[in-house]
C-alpha cells in the first residue's frame, strides 16, 4: 500500500483579470490519490525556462509589481499595459498552474505503478511550481541511481529541445544548423550534441562573453551579432558548413532575414549558373522563442527558395510518434550528468519566486543566470 499523503498542498497560480491585472498567487490544492496507473510526486525541483515566462508573467509590467498576502503565501499583482490584453483574451479570468517540468519524489502510487514508489523520477506536463503532482506513471522518466530532483529537474525541455532540433535538421533533409542565443543552457546542450553527432553547428551570440562560454566547451563556429563584421562573419561560417537551417530563440527584429539572406549568399558562392530567382537551395528558419516581442522584420534579399515558420517541442513529439520520442528520453537519462547536466545560479523557494526582486532578475532571462523552484523548500 502507498504511504499516505498530504491531501493538500500549495501550487503556484497566475491569473490575468480582464480589468488588466496579473495577480500570482499560492493557492491550496487537492492533491488527488493516484489511480491504479498513476503516482503522486512531491516536487523537489522545477526550472524556470523561458517557455514558462509567458504563461507565469504574460505580458505584465513587472516595474508595477506589488505585494500582499503573508510571507508563506504571498500574492504578487502587477499591469497589464492595455494594449496587450486582446491578445490573451483566452486566459481571461482563468487561474492557471505553471511550470512545465520538474522532478521530485513518488510519494503514493497506484496499484500498477508500485515500482516507482520511493524512486526519484522527472516529469513533463504542466504543473510542476507545486508541492505535489498526480501524473500518469507513464509520463515519469525515472532518473538514474544518485541523481538528484534538482539534477533531473530540467531534463526533458532543453535536452528533448536540443535533440529535436538535430532530428528535424535530419528529418527535413539539411546537413547542418544554426542556433541564435547560443549561449543559454539550451544552447550549450545543443552543442554537446552536435560535437558528439558530428553535426556543423553556427552559434551567433550578442557579446564576447558568450563567446567565450562556448568557446570553452569547444564550439568551433561562433559569430557575434553586435561585431561590426557580423554580415560577414556569418556568411562565412555558412559557407564552411552548409547550413541551411536555423532555429532562433529571439523572434523579433531583423535577425531571421539577416541570416537566410546570409544563407543565400552562401549558396551563390557554390552556384554553377545564374538565377534571376535566387539559388533552388531550400533555406528554412524556424523560430522557437521570443526573446525579442518585436514584429519579425524580413529584408527579402534571399530568393524564392525559403521557408519561416515556428517550432514548438510538444507537437514535434507528436509528430514523430512515442517510439521515436522514448529513444530521445532515454539517451537524455543516459547522458543526464553530462550532455543535459544544468546548472543553476539560484534555488528558491515557491514564497520567494514571488518576489519582486526575483522575478525582476530571473525574466531578465540573463546567460548564465538559471533559477529552480524547490517547492519543499521552506
Amino acid at each position: 500500500m502507498s504511504q499516505p499523503i498530504p491531501t493538500v498542498g500549495l501550487q503556484l497560480r497566475s491569473l490575468l483579470k480582464a480589468s488588466g491585472e496579473l495577480e500570482l498567487s499560492l493557492a491550496k490544492v487537492d492533491v488527488p490519490a493516484p489511480g491504479p496507473d498513476e503516482v503522486v510526486v512531491r516536487i523537489e525541483g522545477a526550472p524556470i525556462n523561458p517557455s514558462d515566462l509567458g504563461l507565469l508573467l504574460g505580458p505584465a509590467d513587472i516595474s508595477t509589481a506589488k505585494v500582499g498576502g503573508t510571507a508563506e503565501r504571498p500574492v504578487l499583482t502587477a499591469s497589464v499595459p492595455p494594449q496587450y490584453l486582446k491578445a490573451m483574451t483566452a486566459r481571461l479570468d482563468d487561474s492557471l498552474p505553471v511550470g512545465n517540468e520538474g522532478a521530485g519524489v513518488v510519494v503514493a502510487a497506484g496499484a500498477e505503478a508500485q515500482a516507482l514508489l520511493g524512486q526519484t523520477v522527472a516529469i513533463l506536463g504542466g504543473a510542476t511550481y507545486a508541492q505535489y503532482r498526480t501524473v500518469k506513471a507513464a509520463d515519469c522518466l525515472r532518473l538514474p541511481e544518485g541523481t538528484t530532483a534538482a539534477e533531473g529537474a530540467s531534463c526533458f525541455v532543453n535536452p528533448l529541445t536540443a535533440l529535436g532540433m538535430v532530428e528535424t535538421m535530419r528529418r527535413e533533409g539539411h546537413t547542418a544548423l544554426v542556433h541564435t542565443a547560443a549561449a543559454s543552457n539550451l544552447g550549450q546542450m545543443l552543442n554537446k550534441v552536435c560535437l558528439a553527432d558530428g553535426v556543423a553547428l553556427v552559434n551567433i551570440v550578442r557579446s564576447s562573453e558568450q563567446a567565450a562560454i562556448l568557446r570553452e566547451i569547444g564550439a568551433a563556429y561562433i559569430v557575434d551579432s553586435t561585431s561590426p563584421n557580423f554580415t560577414e562573419d556569418l556568411t562565412a561560417a555558412l559557407v564552411a558548413t552548409g547550413a541551411t537551417l536555423a532555429f532562433d530563440a529571439i523572434g523579433g527584429g531583423r535577425l531571421v532575414g539577416q541570416i537566410l539572406t546570409a544563407m543565400e549568399v552562401a549558396a551563390n558562392r557554390t552556384a554553377k549558373s545564374f538565377s534571376r530567382y535566387g539559388s533552388t537551395v531550400h533555406k528554412q528558419a524556424y523560430i522557437y522563442g521570443g526573446l525579442d516581442t518585436a514584429p519579425t522584420t524580413l529584408n527579402r534579399g534571399f530568393g524564392m527558395s525559403w521557408g519561416v515558420g515556428g517550432w514548438l517541442l510538444t507537437p514535434f513529439l507528436m509528430k514523430i510518434g512515442p517510439e521515436a520520442a522514448q529513444k530521445l528520453r532515454e539517451r537524455v537519462a543516459a547522458e543526464l550528468k553530462t550532455t543535459f547536466a544544468s546548472h543553476y545560479s539560484y534555488e528558491v523557494s515557491l514564497a520567494e519566486a514571488l518576489n519582486p526582486e526575483i522575478i525582476a532578475a530571473y525574466n531578465r532571462r540573463a546567460t548564465g543566470e538559471k533559477y529552480l523552484i524547490n517547492p519543499s523548500k521552506h
